[in-house]
């Protein structure tokens, strides 16, 4: 969460920074501002409280001219989203500006002893501690780059920060400590720019090249960056070898396509995530799984005792799914954890548990600390996820990638399509490596999600239905989505992201834990919707469909087709096709995400950004 970008070079600073800002929004929309050095070397600030574009100025010849500078976009942490609390902060004498992603966890006896010392502080933010360290450190006599690293060495916590000084060296500090979001650095031909993510590096990629250099910094580590060029250091300013890598246009620049969201966009791309999950795991002639980057040998695999899959949020739904998949197919007991819970335990792993940890964006801060805790008792550690070259897969004993693209919207979707695709393939490898699956259940299993892509195809043809119910249910304030096995992770992921993007009150829960409480709330006013489609526990979910019928709750089920049985018992259906049990949940995501969608667009919500929310969630 927040959203970082300098850029140091021979053209304006502002528009660059502006439009990295906007690429960067979905991290955080709270505030944001940009610090430029004019060419006076005085820094100049803007800020605004809301979105980037309160940034543009009507008068485009009117902001601050310079080819150095900082910009924000804020997910508030500490302090309300005002114009004090917004980025970047600056010292007392305004001859530094500071941006930061991450929590200081140790702020307040920071604080107090500069406060003690003659600093005034201006906002709530822990952020504005930062500007002050680097001024005392200078005004103890050292260079603005040893105050800077200096700085590192005194705070604790996860954090991404970077700095500019006033003055006619033009530089940019950054640094990173954790698990905090990331710092992506790209230099070509006398301009550089930082960021926290790569779309903010698309100004880089010029006509003439649709390719960039670019490196991402590591816990502790430090990186300069000059018009002249870049250099990377440790927090005792010892040098860094850097291992760059080569990005393409493809994988910063996004577009709507012509969607009126991105939301709607990445909705209708699962079809082909499901495909880019599948491209080169599945051996079409042999009908077999193969996962060439799983790090796991054979012997190995074998001499697995237990399998445990953490994420958080959408991901620990892919996990609960995950899990049904594992005891399904393999034979290995399973479990699934919610990642900011499991990081704070002392579980019990052994050299033969598997861990999967899941997150899309592998920088989700107590995703990323779990794996490491894992790492360190010595289980084996695979991780799924969507981000070349992130924290989790430097982390992970191998990484398997959802190939899905960049996912602007924040509430995720295809994503948690490629989640569920990935976790499929590894049950169904783990089931062939151990002898638990024979080769014709084998092929079996390979066929059916083979068809996924042109049945999720077929289910995105037509939204109108959609549309239509989203009118009918848009005056509840009140849902409870049900659903039993397998489907019961996907209740709590359509309830999820019904109150991410419409801001509904929304409750997943097993189907059967009903009349174990939440039966209590069923009336008028309450919306059920019941995730029931022709599977092995279907008759218990008619049970539980009578059981809402009869105290007047009002029942929207998703059911297979052909299923008239149900449907007149209901008050409407969503339908999905026929298909095996086990690809249930991957189906029945399709119409909860656009009923939410068209819900959140009744109700004139920012589907792409809801309030409160970030896309890559890399603080406590």
């Amino acid at each position: 969460m927040c959203g970082i970008v300098g850029y140091v070079g021979s053209q304006e600073a502002w528009p660059i920074i502006l439009e990295g800002l906007k690429r960067l929004e979905y991290r955080g929309y709270d505030s944001a501002g940009i610090a430029i050095v004019d060419p006076s070397g005085d820094i100049l600030l803007r800020k605004t409280v809301g979105k980037v574009r309160g940034l543009d100025l009507d008068d485009v010849e009117s902001h601050p001219k310079g080819t150095i500078g900082l910009g924000h976009t804020r997910w508030a942490t500490h302090g309300r989203p005002s114009h004090e609390n917004a980025h970047p902060h600056t010292d007392c004498k305004q001859r530094i500006a500071v941006v930061h992603n991450g929590i200081v966890e140790n702020y307040l006896e920071l604080k107090r002893q500069l406060v003690e010392s003659g600093h005034v502080f201006e906002s709530e933010t822990d952020t504005e501690v930062l500007t002050h360290l680097i001024e005392e450190g200078m005004d103890r006599g050292l260079s603005f780059r040893e105050a800077f690293r200096r700085l590192g060495r005194t705070i604790k916590g996860s954090q991404a920060i970077s700095a500019i000084l006033q003055g006619e060296a033009a530089e940019i500090c950054a640094l990173r400590l954790g698990h905090a979001g990331g710092i992506v650095v790209a230099y070509r031909d006398g301009q550089a720019i930082i960021g926290s993510d790569l779309p903010a590096l698309l100004p880089l990629l010029q006509a003439d090249s649709n390719m960039a250099e670019v490196a991402f910094l590591e816990t502790g580590e430090m990186v300069v960056v000059t018009p002249d060029g870049v250099e990377y250091q440790d927090l005792d300013g010892n040098h860094i070898d850097k291992q760059q890598r080569m990005v393409t246009q493809e994988e910063v620049l996004v577009d709507k396509a012509g969607y009126q969201h991105f939301m709607l966009k990445e909705i209708m791309e699962q079809p082909q995530a499901v495909a880019s999950a599948m491209r080169e795991r599945v051996n079409f002639e042999t009908r077999r799984v193969e996962l060439p980057e799983f790090p796991l040998s054979a012997q190995e695999i074998a001499e697995l005792d237990r399998v445990v899959l953490i994420g958080c949020g959408t991901s620990l739904n892919a996990a609960h799914v995950g899990r049904h998949l594992v005891e399904r197919f393999s034979g290995l007991p399973a479990e699934a954890e919610s990642s900011s819970e499991f990081r704070y335990r002392n579980p019990y792993i052994g050299p033969h548990t598997l861990v999967v940890s899941i997150g899309q964006s592998g920088e989700t801060a107590d995703t990323v600390a779990a794996m490491q805790m894992v790492k360190d008792k010595g289980a084996k550690l695979v991780t799924i996820c969507n981000a070349e070259g992130s924290q989790a897969s430097r982390i992970a004993d191998g990484t398997l990638y959802m190939r899905a693209g960049i996912e602007i919207g924040v509430a995720s979707t295809k994503t948690f399509i490629a989640s569920l695709t990935i976790l499929n393939l590894l049950a169904i490898f783990l089931g062939q490596s151990r002898g638990v699956l024979d080769t014709a259940k084998t092929q079996e299993l390979v066929d059916g999600l083979t068809q996924v892509p042109r049945l999720m195809g077929d289910m995105l043809a037509d939204g109108a239905v959609y549309q239509h119910l989203a009118q009918e249910y848009v005056g509840y304030d009140n849902f409870l989505f049900l659903g039993r096995g397998m489907n019961s992770p996907i209740a709590s992921e359509g309830a999820l992201k019904l109150k991410e993007i419409s801001y509904i009150h929304a409750e997943g829960y097993p189907a059967g834990e009903m009349k174990h409480g939440p039966i209590a709330l069923i009336d008028q006013g309450m919306a059920i919707v019941a995730l029931a489609p022709k599977d092995s526990l279907y008759d218990k979910v008619v049970n539980n469909v009578k059981e809402v019928k009869a105290r007047d709750g009002k029942v929207l089920a998703v059911l297979t087709e052909g299923d008239t049985a149900l449907a007149a018992e209901v008050d409407h259906a969503l339908y999905i096709p026929e298909a095996a049990e086990h690809l249930n949940p991957l189906l029945i995501t399709v119409p909860l995400q656009l009923l939410a969608y068209h819900i959140a667009l009744l109700r004139d919500r920012d589907v792409d950004q809801p309030r409160n929310l970030a896309k890559s969630v890399t603080v406590e």
